[in-house]
């Protein structure tokens, strides 16, 4: 491994921090997307999402093999390129060019929390400069980092869900509109725009069926978990994780309605492994079987 843990004069530590995800595309298939028409343009090859990351940092004196980019919803930490040093806190976002010596971490007293991929491609350099370009440097600062973020998430749901070629392009297709939204609104003066509770709302609805859980969520958007669970029932009437059901249920409603897809399909089209749990929570929610249903359904329309 070309990078060594570090923490800002702290002690060594190995990543592990609770909630994490992180998933890294084999070598193999990373050189297999490569000679793809759409994934030689850009290639996630590693994404992770580290909350609350306690002496977390890297050390590359010889800069890493893909192009980076980082993004901290909470906390503080910091980053430095060249000569130059920056603090980094919410809404900081880091470009980190490949090859190029870098180093980053958490603060001590106020740990940051990133979400982050690696990536490469023939397009990938033309990004970073253009990043750049945009926002005078590496490190720039996003007014509001929730949609980059949910984006970082929906790169890492891609990737999670296997490693096939459908699901390398759409890692590629969020991690692309990501770097574009940092090109486009990096550096601006703090405004109005969503809420917490709207961004958190609108991270569910384009992930559905994945499921967010409530620490990440919270961190996306700038509040504890409280504080979420509590604005969620103060004008949703129901939890976060409560809106993803109805969000999944309301997607299995239009599939059970407009398709022949068997019950099982259903469920895994709604993000449900056991076609028995479904089918539990389905009754519990409508008071009745997905067959019965749709067979309900089908007579309504007749």
């Amino acid at each position: 491994m070309d990078e060594t843990t570090v923490a800002d004069g702290l002690g060594m530590i190995q990543d592990g921090f609770t909630g994490q995800r992180m998933l890294a595309v084999p070598r193999a298939a990373v050189a297999k997307a490569l000679r793809h028409p759409v994934t030689a343009k850009l290639t996630v090859t590693d994404a992770g999402y580290f909350p609350h990351a306690v002496r977390h940092g890297r050390e590359r004196p010889r800069g890493a093999r893909e192009h980076l980019l980082l993004v901290c919803t909470d906390g503080v930490g910091w980053c430095r390129t060249g000569d130059a040093r920056f603090t980094v806190s919410r809404g900081g976002a880091m470009v980190l060019p490949a090859d190029r010596p870098h180093a980053y971490g958490a603060s001590e007293n106020a740990p940051w929390t990133l979400w982050w991929f690696h990536f490469t491609g023939a397009d990938a350099a033309d990004l970073v400069r253009a990043a750049h370009a945009a926002t005078g440097g590496p490190v720039t600062h996003l007014r509001d980092p929730a949609p980059v973020a949910s984006l970082v998430s929906q790169a890492i749901d891609a990737l999670d869900s296997g490693l096939t070629t459908s699901s390398l392009v759409t890692a590629a297709g969020a991690a692309w509109h990501a770097l574009a939204q940092v090109i486009a609104t990096g550096r601006r003066a703090p405004g109005a725009g969503m809420s917490p509770l709207e961004r958190a709302a609108e991270h569910l609805r384009a992930t559905s069926p994945h499921r967010t859980s409530v620490a990440a969520l919270a961190s996306m958007v700038g509040l504890s978990p409280s504080q979420l669970n509590a604005i969620f029932r103060e004008r949703l009437g129901v939890t976060p994780l409560q809106f993803q059901v109805e969000l999944r249920m309301k997607r299995a409603r239009e599939l059970l309605d407009g398709t022949d897809l068997a019950v099982a399909a259903v469920a895994r089209e709604t993000g449900y492994g056991d076609p028995m749990y479904f089918s539990r929570q389905f009754a519990r929610i409508h008071g009745m079987a997905p067959s019965a249903y749709r067979i309900r359904s089908s007579g309504a329309q007749a």
